[in-house]
This record gives C-alpha cells, sequence and structure tokens, in this order.
C-alpha cells in the first residue's frame, strides 16, 4: 500500500510519496472554458496546474482561471477532483492504483468537519483507497526536523497563500490555535490597488506576485528594484514602471503585523506553563512568505521570541506530514479518518 501527504494549498499544491520525498509542486488552479450548448451553459477544462496558471490574464474572453480553493477550503468541489486526479496522474497514480493508495490530506487549524467531508467526497471521486487528516501546525512543526513531544508545547506560525495557521501545540494535540483568512495573496491584491492608484498602471495577479517575491524585502535598507509591465488605467495604453523594495515595504508590513496581532491574541491566552515553554522554544516559522529577506528577523524583533526557520519553508507542511507517514507511532497519534 502506497501512503501519500498532499497540501491542497490556496495557490500551490504539493505531493509527498512516503519513501520518494516531495514529487509535485504545481498551482492549484484550472482554465475552465465556458459555452452555450442547446441553450444550457457548459464547462470544458482546458489546462490544469501550471499550465492552467500560464494562462492567468492571457485567456480569451470565455476562459476563466479557477482556483478550487479559496482560503483553505474547498469551494469547487468537483473542479477539485479532476484537478487532484491530474496530479495523480502526473505522478503515476492512475485511478487503477489509486485503490491501493492512502493519502493524508494537511487541513488547516480549527477548520469544521464539513470540511473533511469535502476531501473524503474528493478522494472517494479519484478512487483513493482511504483518506486520512492531519493539521497545519502539526505538520508544518515536524517539517522543521524537530520531535513534537507530550511534554514540551511548541508553537506554530504558518504563512500560506490564502490562510495563516497560528497554533500552541503538543503531542496531545492543540492547545490553542486558529486560522485567520490573512497570506501573502492578500498583498499581491493590495499591490494591484497600490500601482492603479498611484501610478495609473494596472497589473495581473502574476506580475503581482512576481514583484512580491523579487523586491519584497523586510530588511530596511533593502532597495532591489524591478521593472513591471501592464497597461495605463486610463486609456489602456501599454505602461511600465520601475518598483523598489521600499515601495512595496508598507504593504507587506500591513499584513505582517495583522498577523501578529493574532499572534499575540493566542499567546496572551496560553496557560503560563506553556507560555513558558514557548518563549524558550521560540516560534517554528512555516509558509511561502517565510522566504522573503528580513521576515523572520522582523517577526522576532515585534515578538521578542526567537524564531525558528526550516530549510524550505513552502515545503514545511507537506515534508511533516511525510514524517507522520513513515512513522507508525505519529501515525497513531497524528492521523484521523472523516467522522
Amino acid at each position: 500500500m502506497k501512503r501519500l501527504a498532499i497540501d491542497f494549498g490556496s495557490s500551490v499544491t504539493k505531493i509527498y510519496i512516503s519513501g520518494c520525498g516531495v514529487v509535485l509542486m504545481e498551482a492549484t488552479c484550472i482554465a475552465v472554458e465556458e459555452y452555450i450548448e442547446d441553450g444550457e451553459k457548459c464547462l470544458n477544462i482546458k489546462a490544469f496546474g501550471d499550465k492552467a496558471r500560464a494562462l492567468s490574464g492571457r485567456a480569451a474572453v470565455n476562459t476563466h482561471i479557477v482556483n478550487p480553493v479559496f482560503e483553505g477550503d474547498i469551494v469547487h468541489e468537483n473542479l477539485a477532483a479532476f484537478l487532484l486526479q491530474y496530479f495523480l496522474e502526473k505522478i503515476e497514480i492512475p485511478r487503477r492504483k489509486a485503490k491501493h493508495t492512502e493519502v493524508m490530506f494537511i487541513l488547516p487549524c480549527g477548520c469544521k468537519p464539513e470540511l473533511k467531508e469535502k476531501y473524503q467526497r474528493i478522494a472517494d471521486e479519484c478512487g483513493i483507497s482511504m483518506a486520512y487528516f492531519t493539521l497545519t501546525p502539526f505538520a508544518a512543526v515536524l517539517g522543521h526536523n524537530v520531535a513534537i513531544s507530550e511534554s514540551r508545547p511548541m508553537f506554530c506560525l504558518d504563512i500560506g497563500y490564502g490562510i495563516t495557521n497560528i497554533a500552541a501545540l503538543s503531542q496531545d494535540g492543540i492547545i490553542s490555535g486558529i486560522n485567520v483568512n490573512l497570506g501573502g495573496g492578500n498583498i499581491d491584491v493590495h499591490l494591484i490597488d497600490v500601482l492603479a492608484e498611484n501610478h495609473n498602471i494596472k497589473i495581473g495577479a502574476l506580475t503581482a506576485e512576481r514583484v512580491k517575491n523579487v523586491v519584497g524585502s523586510l530588511l530596511n535598507d533593502d532597495n532591489k528594484l524591478t521593472v513591471v509591465d501592464g497597461r495605463e488605467v486610463s486609456g489602456g495604453a501599454p505602461a511600465s514602471i520601475a518598483v523598489n523594495s521600499s515601495q512595496v515595504y508598507e504593504i507587506i508590513t500591513t499584513y505582517v503585523d495583522k498577523i501578529l496581532e493574532y499572534v499575540s491574541l493566542v499567546m496572551a491566552k496560553l496557560p503560563a506553563e506553556v507560555s513558558s515553554s514557548v518563549m524558550r522554544g521560540g516560534v517554528y516559522l512555516s509558509g511561502g512568505l517565510v522566504k522573503m529577506d528580513g521576515l523572520a528577523e522582523y517577526i522576532e524583533e515585534k515578538l521578542q521570541i526567537p524564531v525558528n526557520v526550516p530549510e524550505e519553508p513552502q515545503l514545511a507542511a507537506v515534508i511533516g506530514a511525510g514524517t507522520i507517514l513513515s512513522s507508525d507511532r505519529l501515525w497513531d497519534k497524528l492521523a484521523t479518518v472523516s467522522d
């Protein structure tokens, strides 16, 4: 029986196979063409994953780029099933092999039982033998290559694209935790709005994400520069503008500071013994935004607590879930099934 861990993210899906490691990292999106046939609206899937994402801003009028996962929730269940089936076939697990496969899905902290049910239906649609679940905080901390003990509480801050997980935990479970609808995607949207309002240039989502990744920084003296191509808001003529780190600094801190407010709220509610352990062990960071220059140092200065950063922040959760796959003890402790 083959075991997989799947992190179905709002922006990127990651898949880990036990004994092989991370085998897939691809955009969680589908290009869908709408057309009318016999008076009814029909859908035709034109592209999956990275190929669909590459069409963003370039597709025909009747073709839409759909993200079936939004802010940690499955919002287009049928399309999510088609996308997962595509990903499984891409890693050579077609339907006939899926029935010999166990899958562990990584879910947000504090998710409702309905989300498990959606994932279970998607797994059934793909012919998966058995679906299990674990929570992001457990997986993300294990992705640091550290052990989760029963006696030493730890603190996880996982900043994703559409959702952030904040939790204090031990091997016995989540002590206190929440998920908030804040992440890297908010920065992209805000950046699009600011450039349109202040510089009369309209850019797309892919360009905004590239700007964030290339020049985004929380180092005070950083001044990386990139050229952005788009269209004038008034007139629609092609336009270009140079954007540097200082211009996006305030946009980034707006959302990072808001996330840290929630972190402080969770920490303030911890029992004294748990708080003391967290202060000694520090915060375990993960998620794609953690790669940004200066972010870890910024969080450490704001919280006045040490921070721990894994080698691959964006892959920490799926790698940690892979650790659960290979340990019967962790599997028994941290893997659950749908109710």
